[in-house]
């Protein structure tokens, strides 16, 4: 059996370490400009921590919006952590980056996507369409962070599909 290098999996890495690079940035500096993120993960990945009435009423996946406020935003290796308000009720969350299932900054018109392990897969692949804005960006719980139902333009999803071995 030959050797063969997984482009896939390296260019997961790479999104992740983008993600962390950026939340990091945000961590120091706080949020330049217009950018906000939109975060979409998975709320039964056996590392992502938040409230049990959140993850009841959110039992796959959630989207949180980074916008006009957050708090405690510590960004590690693996994952990072904030405070976010729901509803008026500040509730801390944190989410693995390998939880991540969509990262989204519209301002910029920039958004990846990591596509969910199938049975018989042997990775993780990313989306290689570009997204609507309906598609890019699922519903979201509402709160004080002031969920935007569609941005004015769409974000571009990077695509890993074309570095796929078939």
């Amino acid at each position: 059996m030959s050797r063969s290098i997984d482009y896939g999996n390296l260019m997961h890495d790479a999104m992740r370490s983008l993600i962390r690079n950026v939340l990091l940035d945000v961590a120091d500096n706080g949020l330049p400009g217009a950018h906000h993120f939109f975060i979409t993960f998975d709320t039964s990945h056996p590392d992502a921590e938040l409230a049990d009435w959140l993850s009841d009423r959110y039992p796959d996946e959630m989207t949180v919006v980074m916008q006009h406020w957050y708090d405690n935003l510590e960004v590690t290796e693996d994952g990072f952590s904030i405070t976010l308000n729901f509803g008026d009720a500040p509730e801390p969350l944190y989410i693995p980056y390998d939880a991540i299932r969509t990262f989204v900054d519209p301002s910029v018109e920039f958004g990846l996507r990591f596509e969910q392990q199938e049975e018989g897969a042997e990775s993780r692949t990313g989306d290689a369409s570009k997204r609507t804005d309906s598609e890019t960006l699922p519903q979201t719980e509402e709160s004080q962070l002031e969920v935007e139902e569609s941005p004015a333009k769409a974000a571009e999803i990077v695509s890993l599909d074309s570095f796929r071995k078939t």
